[in-house]
């Protein structure tokens, strides 16, 4: 078997771009994490908190949005009620449900943080393309996302 053609498939190409970009940006951004006491996933999970209607979702829902296990998001979300960023209300219309709800403390943790994160973002993301190039990469994304990981958008968080 010749493998000459399949080891240069130019999909192996995008997609070892698409890996070393996501890398590359994650280790731009640690610092910022890092200094402000949290992790990529803590971060993750206060933003999309913090832009989730009542600044709040279902556990469940925080779970298939992080690509969390159930055991995976309750780990997380007792340690950021540790430190107080976030809080667990019951469901009163269904007991076996919970919300992981953002706190003050975890909305001004996240306002610290955020001014310095979007610098990075746009330094090393953003503001290296033109508006046209971001908003055809934007609308790749969604397609993408959509089809992968649709639960990602559940209640409308984006």
């Amino acid at each position: 078997m010749d493998t000459t053609d399949l080891f240069d498939d130019p999909r192996l190409t995008t997609m070892g771009l698409l890996y070393e970009a996501y890398d590359g940006l994650a280790g731009k951004l640690e610092p910022t994490w890092k200094k402000h006491g949290l992790s990529g996933l803590d971060v993750n999970a206060l933003m999309r908190l913090s832009r989730s209607p009542g600044r709040r979702l279902r556990m469940t829902d925080l779970a298939a949005q992080t690509n969390l296990s159930t055991s995976g998001v309750t780990r997380l979300v007792d340690r950021l009620q540790r430190n107080g960023f976030v809080c667990r209300e019951l469901d009163s219309a269904d007991r076996r449900s919970s919300y992981a709800v953002l706190t003050a403390a975890g909305a001004t943790q996240l306002a610290r943080l955020l001014p310095e994160y979007l610098e990075v973002i746009e330094r090393w993301f953003t503001g290296l393309l033109s508006p046209d190039q971001l908003d055809a990469f934007v609308a790749g994304l969604r397609i993408i996302r959509d089809q992968v990981s649709p639960q990602a958008t559940i209640r409308g968080s984006d």
